[in-house]
């Protein structure tokens, strides 16, 4: 492919009598690829796909049950959109709606309830729905059925990276999660429909993308392959070998993974190949290995410590994010310093730090009142483990000073002059606009830090 080469995909012509469609996305990265599907689908002469916060006749909220607080804001942004256009047709879809249709049903002017099972399949929905012929629940058995992508999409309206569904569900059954079943088994899409998705987001002109799952490590499990399990190391040695722009290659960036996941193949190709990015997403969620076998998690806590540190052997530079919770039931506070700790030893610079949240259903919300952490120490902890992260913050940005970096644009900054972009290890960097090409990776030289961004001078 010729570096000068157009690289856009015609879109048909939007008829001006086109009816317009609202979709808001609340929660994880698998929700916002959905999202842009759902979209992509009901593009046609009679649809056009506008922002949620305009005036629309179709309103879809793909919702999140990760927390009481996602099902809060669910419930607000559908009773936002009904009062933004009281005639709209509201569709709510996503885990909220998966977990507890009634809630959703119940809320005053919500014409469909979709759960996961049929989410993808919006668009065979449209003409019953239009004509008011369509139950107003229809939420089914994820064992039985689950839709899973059939089509491509040609891109992404409001991001310069692309987000790509690799896998879908959780076999784990942590026990404070509700998401497996919200979500189902985990099952994985052909490497052949991943591998045209992201060629042709590749051709389009994305430099980044991102791969993601609801247990992306678990990719593969439930494929085979003659004798040998395809797996995710497997799966990114595929997709590093697509046509590219060699002037512009792409890169990979993995959106969250499990200690567990952290293979030696998967350590080896991340030394071997820079074009995955230099960043990891953890899903930590304790530093005690006490309270992450009681959460049932796959890993206790000196193989984190050794994962860690084999990965930063070989890739010096990695920044690490990680989903990190206090206040599991249980968790007493010489425990949870334990996860402070962890934190620091193996430098999670952007710890995501939740309280527990007690969810229905779950084996964590059955222990007794008195080993439940209280709210007002979930909080302290909450606040004490983010103000423990600072100095790594503070660190991590001082190293990049004087340092030649990659970065990519996202769009305009506040400060005139500037366009904010994203190093590779995914840094907030000023760029001055003149330096930068939209669509395109950049090397730039660090000169200063200013508040939580590099500055190039």
């Amino acid at each position: 492919m010729n570096a000068g080469s157009s690289l856009e995909l015609k879109e048909r012509p939007v008829s001006p009598h086109a009816k317009k469609v609202g979709i808001k996305t609340l929660g994880c990265k698998v929700n916002a690829y959905e999202s842009e599907l759902i979209g992509e689908t009901l593009k046609t002469d009679d649809w056009k796909i506008v922002e949620s916060s305009e005036p629309a006749d179709l309103y879809l909220i793909n919702t999140c049950t990760v927390t009481r607080e996602a099902d809060r804001q669910a419930r607000q942004e559908v009773r936002k959109a009904v009062k933004r256009n009281p005639d709209a047709l509201v569709v709510v879809t996503g885990c909220y709606a998966q977990m507890d249709p009634d809630a959703c049903s119940e809320i005053p002017g919500v014409d469909l309830v979709l759960g996961n099972d049929r989410k993808l399949d919006m668009h065979k929905l449209m003409p019953e729905l239009e004509k008011g012929a369509l139950p107003k629940v229809m939420v089914g058995d994820l064992d039985q059925h689950v839709s899973l992508p059939d089509q491509l999409i040609t891109g992404y309206e409001a991001y310069t990276r692309a987000f790509v569904q690799i896998q879908q569900g959780c076999d784990q059954g942590c026990t404070f999660c509700i998401i497996h079943v919200a979500r189902g088994p985990s099952r994985s899409l052909t490497p052949s429909i991943i591998k045209r998705q992201v060629q042709r987001l590749v051709l389009n002109g994305y430099p980044e993308i991102v791969i993601c799952g609801v247990d992306l490590g678990a990719y593969g499990s439930d494929l085979n392959a003659g004798d040998k399990q395809f797996d995710l190391v497997d799966l990114l040695e595929e997709l590093l070998e697509l046509e590219h722009d060699q002037s512009n290659p792409f890169r990979i960036r993995l959106s969250s993974l499990d200690p567990f996941h952290i293979t030696d193949r998967l350590i080896d190709l991340w030394a071997k190949e820079p074009r995955i990015c230099p960043h990891m997403h953890l899903s930590l969620q304790s530093g005690n290995t006490l309270i992450l076998k009681r959460m049932k998690r796959r890993y206790d806590a000196e193989h984190v410590r050794e994962r860690i540190s084999k990965l930063r052997s070989v890739v010096p530079g990695l920044v690490i994010s990680a989903d990190v919770m206090v206040g599991f039931p249980t968790e007493t506070e010489a425990q949870f310093l334990d996860t402070v700790a962890m934190v620091q030893d193996i430098g999670v610079a952007f710890p995501h730090t939740f309280s527990y949240s007690e969810r229905d259903g779950t084996p964590a919300a059955n222990i007794p009142s008195d080993r439940q952490v209280s709210v007002a120490d979930r909080k302290d902890r909450n606040s004490r483990l983010r103000e423990s992260a600072k100095s790594l913050q503070a660190a991590t940005r001082q190293e990049r000073i004087n340092k030649t970096i990659w970065v990519l644009p996202e769009s305009e900054s506040k400060r005139d002059g500037y366009v904010m972009c994203r190093s590779e290890d995914y840094l907030p960097c000023l760029v001055p606009e003149n330096q930068v090409q939209m669509g395109r990776w950049l090397q730039v030289r660090v000169a200063s830090v200013e508040g939580e961004f590099l500055l190039v001078g």
